[in-house]
């Protein structure tokens, strides 16, 4: 299933307010890095989270032109959840060998709210990384992200590219004593364009 599909988005609203992010280093934002995901050990899908993006068109422009929208997740759920981590990526779905990815040819940076600044998110030459937030979401509690991105002039069109960008939210969880990752998106899909 798409990630644009996995998330319903009846519990979140555009009039939500930016809640400030804490500023811990990425590097701190890991310690579920080596657990494996709570559906590698057999846990149904669950609905902790609710996600929602505003601000996305259905295509875009190649080039130097920055789209600026904002992510939302919310915690569905009646429990805290501890250990968690925000993530944004920018890609496309690859559906048949030979097919490339965007995110080499794109750029995505999330607004650092204490800071007063954009900031890039670039890990393995891929338009993706680790922004500084909460470490916990208590019940009903939200997280927004305002983000922006853009995609080079020099993205390759001799494909079709389905593609999209967003934020994640993950968190350890549990599932029959065994500890494992869940997690959550924010995702809306555009197509790439030539000017």
């Amino acid at each position: 299933m798409k990630l644009r599909r996995a998330l319903s988005a009846t519990a979140a609203t555009a009039a939500l307010l930016p809640l400030a992010m804490a500023a811990a280093p990425a590097s701190q934002a890991a310690p579920a890095a080596d657990l494996p995901t709570c559906s590698d050990v057999g846990q149904p899908h669950n609905n902790t989270f609710v996600g929602r993006s505003f601000g996305i068109p259905k295509s875009i422009t190649l080039g130097t032109h920055w789209t600026t929208y904002t992510a939302t997740l919310t915690n569905a759920s009646a429990k805290e959840l501890k250990s968690f981590e925000l993530s944004a990526k920018l890609g496309s779905y690859i559906y048949n060998e030979g097919e490339r990815d965007l995110s080499p040819y794109g750029d995505l940076q999330y607004w650092d709210t204490s800071q007063r600044a954009w900031k890039t998110l670039r890990q393995g030459g891929n338009a993706r990384g680790t922004i500084p937030g909460p470490k916990t979401l208590k019940p009903r509690e939200s997280v927004h992200v305002q983000l922006r991105f853009r995609v080079s002039k020099d993205l390759p069109m001799d494909q079709t590219y389905d593609a999209f960008t967003g934020l994640t939210g993950a968190f350890v969880d549990s599932y029959h004593d065994t500890a494992c990752t869940s997690h959550g998106d924010a995702v809306g899909s555009f197509y790439p364009r030539k000017g």
